[in-house]
């Protein structure tokens, strides 16, 4: 049931899944942007992103326009074919 990624032999939640999916196009997003759009409670949301950090597949990044909240974004050394074998 859950996905195994190539790089690094893991096993990742289906809601990791989604929120990979939605990170891999390399834009930088704020928690409330995923929950809104993969359409997932919040909670759910947050141990997604808690998994995706431990294996180091996505970066927090000081967002310089509200210093309240976090941007999440797929980790540069990832290419995107790997991002999406880990999804698939």
């Amino acid at each position: 049931m859950h996905a195994v990624n190539s790089v690094n032999k893991i096993r990742l939640p289906p809601s990791s899944q989604r929120v990979l999916a939605l990170l891999k196009d390399g834009q930088t997003r704020t928690f409330k942007q995923v929950t809104q759009e993969i359409d997932i409670s919040p909670r759910t949301v947050r141990y997604a992103i808690k998994k995706l950090k431990e294996n180091e597949l996505i970066i927090e990044k000081f967002n310089f326009r509200d210093a309240r909240q976090v941007l999440y974004q797929v980790k540069d050394v990832i290419t995107s074919e790997e991002a999406q074998k880990a999804t698939a």
